[in-house]
């Protein structure tokens, strides 16, 4: 499959302050506008169809499964040495391995985005994805 035929799509993991996590897909226009920020970044709800509110990027990772990093600039996918932290588990202490892992950029290249929400709007989550779902 060419990449100019893949249509450009994201999956949303949202976290909320009751310890839920909410899934949204997010596709072409919505997808295009969080193309370019950085984990940490803030991102207003209007932009992936969920008015009022206001979420921080946590994290993602690309299609193939590598981890974004928020330590390493850039949108593409190294090997670093790792000690722990995002993309290995440290099974004792000390131990370090060499890892790919990706930049700390979303790009076309990347397909799951996890966020936390930072400012909540009028309507719950679950009323907004689930009418997102059923239309």
């Amino acid at each position: 499959m060419s990449r100019e035929s893949r249509q450009l799509e994201f999956k949303l993991n949202i976290g909320d302050d009751k310890g839920k996590c909410h899934t949204k897909i997010v596709r072409e226009a919505q997808a295009t506008s969080l193309i370019g920020l950085k984990i940490g970044d803030k991102v207003e709800g209007n932009l992936v169809g969920l008015p009022n509110y206001e979420f921080i990027i946590t994290g993602g990772s690309d299609k193939d499964g590598f981890p974004h990093r928020r330590s390493i600039d850039g949108v593409g996918r190294r090997k670093y040495l790792l000690s722990g932290g995002t993309g290995y588990r440290v099974p004792r202490k000390g131990k370090r391995v060499r890892k790919a892992v990706r930049g700390n950029t979303i790009s076309e290249i990347s397909y799951q985005i996890n966020m936390k929400v930072s400012k909540k709007g009028s309507k719950p989550l679950e009323e907004l994805i689930t009418e997102v779902v059923s239309s």
